[in-house]
């Protein structure tokens, strides 16, 4: 099936959109162009990037010190650990990337006690779920957005049984109709979004709402400016993320 016209939403994906939205029953996210707010509570301690290679970035695997750039990688982990680290120069942040390429939910379950749970973080950041659809097209992975549900909430209240006061920060799964995405990818990408928001929402988390992000984005300018192949973003995508995370989180 041919790419859509990337200035436009076909009636499809808008009434997917639109569905997903009232089922989430998510606030608007604040504006971009005010700077981030305050936090209002303590500043400091151990922040962890979660999830697939939006996350990944081509981190380092050998550097796995705290607020290290190589292991931070090249996208939204290391621009907001700049930033906090530039801002709050006192606190005593540390910043840890563990995405993986290629993850769904059910590979962080396989690993989440040693590349989660062990550096007990005091913030959590975790954006998962494009592979849990794409891979249904081109891996033959049988997930179901049921199992999607299923498998996202079980990891969201083991992470909170382990670490109760662990403050979650859950960031929507994205894409552009461009590149690797077409329509086909619809409603059941958008059902699979609509699950994270609701799952967030039930683990008391912080929810993060990138989709509508990068298709305000995407009418300024194209689609391909902020994630050229439809799934992973440029720097200007990252940058996005990266303001976005630190709306909704006050950080």
């Amino acid at each position: 099936m041919p790419d859509a016209p990337e200035d436009t939403l076909s009636r499809r994906r808008f009434v997917a959109l639109a569905a997903a939205a009232a089922a989430a029953t998510v606030a608007t996210a604040p504006s971009l162009n005010a700077a981030p707010p305050r936090a209002t509570h303590a500043a400091g301690g151990t922040v962890l990037f979660q999830g697939d290679s939006v996350t990944d970035t081509g981190r380092s695997r050998a550097a796995t010190g705290a607020n290290n750039a190589s292991a931070l990688g090249n996208g939204y982990p290391l621009l907001i650990a700049s930033a906090m680290l530039r801002e709050q120069a006192k606190a005593p942040w540390q910043f840890y990337n563990r995405g993986v390429s290629g993850n769904k939910v059910p590979d962080l379950e396989a690993r989440w006690d040693a590349d989660a749970l062990a550096l007990k973080p005091a913030v959590l950041s975790l954006l998962i779920g494009v592979n849990d659809y794409w891979h249904t097209k081109t891996h033959g992975y049988k997930g179901t957005v049921a199992d999607f549900a299923s498998q996202l909430g079980a990891l969201l209240s083991r992470t909170k049984t382990a670490l109760p006061s662990v403050r979650l920060i859950v960031l929507e799964p994205f894409v552009q109709t461009i590149g690797a995405v077409n329509e086909s990818w619809f409603p059941e990408f958008t059902e699979r979004q609509a699950v994270v928001a609701k799952v967030a929402r039930a683990a008391n988390a912080t929810f993060v709402p990138l989709q509508k992000a990068f298709d305000d984005a995407a009418r300024r300018s194209s689609a391909a400016h902020w994630a050229a192949d439809g799934v992973h973003p440029t720097p200007a995508g990252h940058a996005l993320i990266a303001e976005s995370w630190r709306h909704a989180a006050k950080l």
